[in-house]
């Protein structure tokens, strides 16, 4: 798990090395250039300089630095400026900006085995830098892996298209993001990446049966429009006959009602217009 390591301002350090310099200075003065002195000075200079120089660590915003001495995680930096840290260290940065991944159109079968070719585009971040960098060998590629992974098996999960108002299927953009992203989300944890946002970007049948499901859809969109139509007419033709009835326009028989509601549907429910045919009486 990421903790923070012990750190202190950049320029401090520096400061403290100069001081250093000019104590040595001044101490090679006072003895008169003495060996002894010179020596015991040069390296007591040395090793400050080696500590100040392995433990400074710039931090950029929307950066961590992840800290290490001899191989053993000490903790890490968030917070940004010039900093120093604990010497003979090593330092790894991790980016905690926001980025999104764009999935390959991948080809799979749908629930129903028919196959599409979907995309997916995922917005992460890095929460826990420690994960990131020891608990996988390499976090942008585990993320990349991980979300054609759970798009895979969203695909399976669900049909391109339902005719069941009770079962979703993967037009239904909101209730298959939300499941992706929670899919996802347990994917990519162990790796320190929290998940903000996932979504189809591109969802289409395969080539080689697009021309037969979109057949297939027309007449599904022409049954429901015949039997919306019909069901339209049937409750108009209804509404007619009892109004004649009820207001006393015309008394019909059960044949003459019969033809009417025939000439009435047909009417109605044909796909062209249709042609009148008035009856201007005979000659005799």
């Amino acid at each position: 798990m990421e903790r923070q390591v012990f750190r202190t301002s950049g320029f401090a350090a520096l400061g403290v090395l100069l001081l250093l310099t000019a104590g040595g200075v001044l101490g090679v003065v006072v003895s008169g250039g003495a060996p002894v002195v010179v020596g015991a000075l040069a390296a007591v200079w040395a090793a400050a300089a080696l500590a100040v120089a392995t433990g400074l660590v710039i931090v950029n915003p929307n950066e961590a630095q992840v800290v290490q001495f001899f191989g053993r995680y000490v903790g890490s930096i968030r917070e940004p400026g010039f900093h120093w840290t604990v010497p003979l260290t090593d330092k790894r940065r991790v980016t905690l900006r926001v980025r999104n991944f764009e999935t390959d159109r991948l080809k799979v079968s749908d629930a129903d085995g028919n196959p599409v070719e979907i995309a997916a585009v995922v917005v992460w971040r890095v929460v826990d830098t420690a994960k990131a960098v020891f608990a996988v060998d390499d976090h942008l590629e585990y993320v990349a892996v991980q979300a054609e992974a759970a798009v895979r098996h969203l695909a399976t999960s669900y049909p391109y298209d339902s005719h069941d108002p009770e079962r979703y299927s993967l037009r239904d953009s909101s209730v298959v993001s939300d499941e992706l992203t929670t899919e996802l989300a347990e994917r990519v944890a162990l790796a320190g990446v929290e998940v903000l946002e996932s979504r189809t970007t591109h969802l289409a049948y395969a080539p080689e049966i697009a021309q037969a499901m979109l057949a297939r859809q027309q007449a599904s969109a022409i049954v429901g429009a015949r039997f919306k139509i019909v069901e339209g007419a049937v409750g108009m033709v209804s509404e007619a006959l009892e109004k004649l009835r009820a207001e006393h326009v015309v008394e019909l028989d059960e044949e003459r009602k019969a033809q009417m509601v025939s000439n009435l549907l047909v009417v109605l429910c044909g796909d062209r217009a249709a042609q009148p045919v008035v009856n201007a009486g005979t000659l005799y």
